[in-house]
């Protein structure tokens, strides 16, 4: 099952976001992408455009573009240490077209804005509110800061380069970002199937499985076991991922300083939030809830 998910859903899906994200990040064209949203972001997060093409990236294009997005961002200097932690604590989330086009109908939801609202507002929300608490430094950071930060956190990993902003052509940002996006997509299928196999686990050691441990491994095949049992228990588990998903994501950050425990701390309080967000929703019309 995670060999037939990786090969017919995340390549045909991820790789070619991969590989025209690279091509831009090396190019630089990053910023003018951004042209039409940065007017509505900057005011609200007050970030770089850079900072706004990873959110772009991360929610439309969903877990894990919005790692792998961060990371060529910061290992290619258009983004910050600061700005980098910021982004991962809330833009690498489950992508739309998965959520609508798999999640929701394997539950049989009805109803869509609520479940959007709680898939998508709740990542932002926690993002605003850490942007002016957590993070409410990162408008003070100046240009010549950020490129002698760039410059000193390459010497802490060892990735100096006599330019710490090579120029890139079209064919050379286009073959280093083919490289870059068939590594990476190599080393995500390991991990879907690796923890798919370890669902397989319970069911070989048990006499009944508990299923609703699946989605905690991997969602996707997770999800296919439970199908639409327990639906407010995906429903929360959804934002968190599963285990692989933090194995994945622990595996586009690995050569930089972001920090993965971090990254699971963050998953864990959007959880909370998701599990607030619904229980309001019951208290406040128990008739539509779960439908």
């Amino acid at each position: 099952m995670g060999l037939e998910l990786w090969f017919n859903k995340m390549i045909p899906t991820l790789v070619p976001f991969m590989i025209l994200s690279g091509i831009m990040v090396r190019m630089q064209l990053t910023e003018g992408f951004t042209t039409f949203v940065y007017p509505v972001i900057k005011p609200v997060f007050r970030v770089s455009r850079n900072v706004c093409y990873a959110m772009i990236m991360g929610f439309l294009c969903g877990f894990p573009m919005g790692a792998k997005t961060i990371q060529d961002l910061y290992c290619h200097n258009l983004i910050t240490r600061r700005e980098a932690e910021f982004l991962l604590a809330f833009c690498n989330n489950i992508g739309p077209v998965y959520f609508v086009g798999f999640v929701l109908p394997l539950l049989q939801r009805q109803l869509l804005l609520p479940y959007l609202i709680g898939m998508y507002g709740l990542p932002l929300l926690y993002g605003l509110v850490l942007r002016y608490t957590k993070f409410r430094d990162l408008s003070t950071i100046k240009i010549s800061d950020k490129k002698t930060e760039i410059y000193v956190s390459h010497i802490a990993t060892k990735s100096v380069n006599a330019d710490i902003n090579p120029k890139y052509n079209l064919l050379t940002a286009t073959d280093e970002a083919i490289t870059s996006a068939i590594q990476s997509i190599l080393s995500l299928g390991g991990y879907m199937i690796l923890f798919n196999v370890l669902n397989l686990f319970p069911h070989i050691l048990l006499n009944k499985a508990p299923i609703f441990m699946a989605p905690l491994f991997e969602i996707s095949g997770g999800l296919r076991l439970l199908q639409d049992n327990f639906p407010l228990y995906v429903l929360l588990l959804v934002p968190f991922g599963g285990l692989s998903c933090i194995a994945q994501t622990y595996s586009c950050i690995k050569n930089t300083p972001l920090s993965i425990a971090d990254y699971t701390f963050h998953k864990i309080m959007l959880v909370l939030m998701t599990t607030i967000y619904y229980i309001g929703w019951f208290l406040l019309s128990p008739g539509s809830f779960i439908r």
